[in-house]
């Protein structure tokens, strides 16, 4: 059977048959990179490290970056809630922890 015809049957275009896959030369150096740095930084997504490595000297794009980004399996972790009373009202970043001696909102003197 022809290809034309296998292909009518099947209702699908002849270029999906004829596709070849085209692999770069640097692709693994580009896979080491980009998982180098999703570990280095945690928080940050594909966006951010193909920012990176563009500062780096790599020419890639966003989408390349996202390609590898999913193959690899990387995720970026879900944002922690954020606890209550970081803060004091000067400014100062110290938790504050419940006291011992504080029961039901009473304080034992």
């Amino acid at each position: 059977m022809s290809e034309r015809r296998a292909c009518r049957l099947v209702n699908q275009p002849r270029g999906t048959q004829r596709y070849q896959l085209t692999r770069r030369e640097d692709e693994d150096a580009l896979t080491e990179a980009i998982v180098e740095l999703a570990s280095q930084y945690g928080r940050y997504g594909y966006r951010r490290v193909t920012a990176l490595l563009k500062r780096d000297g790599w020419q890639v794009g966003k989408d390349r970056v996202e390609r590898i980004w999913r193959r690899e399996g990387l995720k970026v972790p879900q944002k922690q809630k954020p606890r209550r009373r970081l803060w004091f009202n000067d400014g100062s970043c110290v938790r504050l922890r419940r006291s011992t001696s504080t029961t039901y909102g009473l304080t034992t003197s």
